[in-house]
């Protein structure tokens, strides 16, 4: 954090972090929306796993100060079918400590049960509702690869899933009764695909981006957030929030195929 300059930014700094399908393109929307140097897949040489573990990195240009993680893809072959241990942890620390999660999924896993990221997303709700206290995270969903059906009709039926989704997680006495609403501000967008349809998507993604501008102010993309730490403490709470993950044994669930 001293690196990227952010240390001295107070409670003025933003932190978005991104997950979803290995090979779904998360590193190049990140370094397109942000300016950062992620490295991305090589397309000519097949799809396989580029981003190993989480990276971080400042934002080019947006204010305010708002630093971007990138993380590995939640269903590599790479790691292995039984191995999803720190998929779950690394999407756990993202929701953890991020005022923004861009969620990267393919528009044809909409409405499916199936769909690549349900089983984690049931993972990191649970787990989120037993060892954090409601930050009002913002969820950004990525549609990715979108067909000819308008937005308007994809966004209820996402929405409905992601409800489900969380109605289907068994829930701390606490906040039995807690809706969705009160842990996450869910938002939804789309985007057509960058193999066949590059430069709307350039254009789509500088849309995107100017949401990121004053994302902290009222009404912005992060304006409801809560428990921000100064940007001087992140690291350690960071840190901190990263050994109780660690150590947290719920996490230890039967591997599920995402």
């Amino acid at each position: 954090m001293t690196y990227a300059g952010v240390a001295g930014c107070g409670l003025s700094y933003a932190v978005v972090a991104i997950m979803g399908p290995q090979s779904s393109g998360k590193s190049t929307l990140l370094n397109l929306l942000f300016g950062t140097n992620f490295r991305e897949m090589d397309a000519f040489r097949g799809r396989s796993q580029t981003t190993k573990g989480i990276w971080m990195a400042r934002c080019v240009g947006v204010e305010p100060c708002t630093v971007v993680m990138d993380l590995e893809g939640t269903d590599g072959r790479e790691r292995g079918e039984d191995d999803t241990a720190f998929e779950k942890q690394s999407s756990l620390f993202a929701l953890a400590i991020s005022d923004i999660v861009l969620i990267n999924m393919w528009c044809h896993d909409i409405g499916r049960e199936q769909a690549a990221n349900k089983p984690l997303l049931k993972t990191v709700f649970q787990v989120m509702m037993r060892l954090f206290s409601p930050r009002k995270t913002t969820l950004l969903f990525v549609i990715r690869d979108k067909t000819r059906t308008p937005l308007e009709h994809l966004e209820p039926v996402l929405r409905e899933d992601i409800q489900k989704i969380w109605n289907s997680v068994p829930k701390p006495e606490a906040h039995k009764d807690t809706p969705l609403s009160e842990f996450f501000n869910v938002q939804v967008t789309a985007l057509p695909s960058f193999e066949e349809k590059e430069e709307q998507f350039r254009e789509q993604v500088q849309q995107l981006r100017q949401r990121f501008a004053n994302s902290i102010a009222p009404g912005g993309l992060a304006g409801d957030r809560r428990g921000v730490v100064p940007a001087s403490g992140f690291l350690f709470s960071s840190q901190q929030i990263w050994k109780i993950i660690r150590e947290n044994k719920d996490l230890d669930l039967p591997a599920h195929k995402v």
